[in-house]
């Protein structure tokens, strides 16, 4: 996975609607699975689409600590909304894959490990704390000798088509993390959407070679001046719009030195642990692997899936649970994304989607625990 280089405004172009619906028709005839935003089951999701019917024209979303709502706009964006409950994890790090299969018969027992085809995705529709997201993930995956072999398949023919965000949820805060909303890197083409009294059209600017080959065969103008600004001001818009805010300050030593405040007790009353916030996160990793077989015992399987920190069985060694209590578990997932992710990988481990705040059943907030600690007297009284 080379890194793609930032755009150059010389290389930015324009088309409209019927030029985005010929670039998924185009990338469909070169064999991709293109996988892009559509409205399923009140939300919008990651899934195949064939063109721009399928994409969300028109639909916007309303979110806040727990709470996510569908609602019409009044003109017909197409990238009009944030983000919803999938992450483009699922399909480069799947929620469930089988390992390998076993079957015994007279001759003995035979492994087979699992080699499905891999499909050639492009992505369509990944905002700039999803490509981080992925960024991250890649560090997870591939960033030592030890690789995942099916993450690396899945990342090694895929195409990506971001997008720069127009507007900012309620539980955003990608600015506070430097991952958003603009897009600068890791990605083949980005899209702005700009609606203003001109036309409805799209600003597209290349990150890569394979984009510029793929810029080469749409129908489109070269971006002037007035384009370029429109683009800017509404990538601007989305910045000042952010719903929520972290301090990053000195986060790590903050988190680290502060296990045993009492702040952890208040969120655990709460905290179901659930897990809904590790299932949409989008750079949450954990698995666990699991074996079935067949009532006849001659055939076996080896499935791996999600897992979470805050299941009880995650930790279980001889002897139990190292981590029993809600507190212990909550604390290890926000301390490990925000602190301890530093020491492992280099980087935080969080991109300020806000997801884990829209979908936490009980509002539980990160930004707000993080501030919490951050602004006790007590903390304070003791500097870092």
């Amino acid at each position: 996975m080379s890194k793609k280089t930032p755009p150059s405004k010389d290389d930015a172009v324009i088309i409209n609607k019927d030029g985005l619906q010929h670039l998924v028709e185009l990338l469909r005839n070169k064999g991709y699975c293109v996988v892009g935003p559509t409205v399923s089951d009140g939300a919008i999701i990651y899934g195949e689409i064939s063109g721009l019917d399928d994409l969300p024209v028109g639909w916007t979303d309303h979110q806040d600590a727990g709470t996510y709502r569908l609602s019409r706009r009044d003109d017909g964006a197409v990238f009009g909304y944030v983000v919803g409950p999938h992450s483009w994890k699922k399909f480069l790090h799947p929620a469930r894959q089988r390992l390998w299969r076993a079957q015994r018969d007279v001759d003995g027992v035979r492994v087979v490990e699992d080699n499905a085809p891999v499909p050639k995705f492009a992505f369509l529709g990944v905002r700039s704390c999803e490509l981080h997201a992925m960024a991250i993930q890649d560090n997870v995956f591939l960033g030592s000798a030890y690789q995942d072999k099916t993450y690396a398949q899945h990342r090694k023919n895929l195409l990506i088509i971001a997008v720069n965000c127009g507007q900012a949820g309620g539980t955003c805060f990608c600015a506070s993390m430097n991952t958003g909303p603009k897009v600068t890197s890791d990605f083949d083409l980005s899209l702005t959407e700009i609606m203003d009294e001109k036309e409805h059209r799209f600003l597209v600017e290349t990150g890569s070679s394979l984009g510029a080959q793929i810029i080469e065969e749409l129908v489109c103008e070269k971006a002037v001046e007035e384009d370029l600004r429109s683009a800017h001001d509404a990538v601007e818009r989305a910045s000042a719009q952010m719903g929520r805010t972290m301090d990053t300050d000195g986060i790590k030593e903050l988190l680290q030195k502060n296990s045993d405040h009492p702040r952890w007790d208040e969120v655990a009353a709460r905290c179901l642990t659930c897990a809904n916030c590790t299932m949409v996160c989008p750079t949450c990793f954990c698995t666990t692997v699991e074996d079935v077989t067949d009532l006849g015992g001659n055939h076996a399987e080896r499935w791996q899936r999600w897992d979470s920190c805050f299941t009880m069985d995650f930790s279980h060694i001889s002897g139990g649970s190292v981590r029993s209590s809600a507190k212990s578990r909550y604390r290890q997932w926000m301390t490990h994304k925000l602190a301890h992710w530093f020491d492992q990988f280099g980087t935080s481990g969080c991109v300020g989607c806000g997801r884990c705040i829209t979908w936490c059943p009980v509002c539980i907030d990160i930004t707000e625990e993080v501030a919490a600690i951050r602004q006790d007297p007590a903390t304070k009284k003791d500097p870092l």
